[in-house]
């Protein structure tokens, strides 16, 4: 059922852009009790990056969330907790080399919803090929700010701020305080 499902969201994706030009995504942040994160790399490339994927037509965010789950990781609802979500949209523009002039409506970049998952289940219970075409290849779990330190760099401020609005309550699953990298020598402002 979640095969056809997935082919059918995957359909309905295909021309959702927003008038602006922003795809409706979501984006995940699976928490482990030590305080880390799940990262994984895309299939076939090196570049590694947290679950993340459009949203359907049909689709609430939070609804995409768990399909995007399952596809990406094999996971399922049973093996996570929903701690928190960010309260709006956070953007993030394509560079130019990744902008497909020909399709319309043109897609500059995406509009997430992010959410902070708690991981309740035991690392063998992910299953990167629980998919039909798998997005990814490989994981393991990093330290908290690793992501935002470490993913693409068009992607980096967004990553950034939704781990900013998630550590407290990452602070508080795993008792301890993940405090921030300097993040000064990124060129990023630490507050925003």
């Amino acid at each position: 059922m979640l095969e056809s499902g997935a082919k059918q969201a995957l359909h309905t994706m295909s021309d959702v852009i927003d008038t602006d030009g922003y795809r409706p995504n979501v984006g995940i942040v699976l928490l482990n009790p030590e305080g880390r994160v799940f990262w994984a790399r895309r299939i076939a490339r090196d570049g590694w990056q947290f679950p993340q994927g459009g949203i359907g037509s049909d689709e609430t965010p939070l609804e995409a969330m768990y399909r995007e789950l399952y596809e990406e990781t094999g996971l399922q609802s049973a093996h996570v907790e929903v701690l928190a979500s960010t309260p709006g949209w956070l953007r993030y523009r394509l560079p130019q080399r990744y902008l497909r002039h020909h399709q319309k409506p043109l897609c500059i970049g995406q509009k997430q919803v992010w959410f902070l998952l708690r991981f309740a289940g035991h690392d063998s219970h992910v299953r990167l090929d629980a998919a039909p075409h798998p997005e990814f290849d490989a994981w393991r779990w990093v330290d908290f700010w690793y992501p935002g330190e470490n993913v693409v760099a068009f992607k980096r401020e967004v990553y950034l701020r939704a781990l900013r609005q998630f550590v407290l309550h990452a602070e508080r699953l795993c008792a301890r305080e993940l405090p921030p990298p300097q993040l000064n020598r990124l060129g990023l402002n630490a507050s925003a």
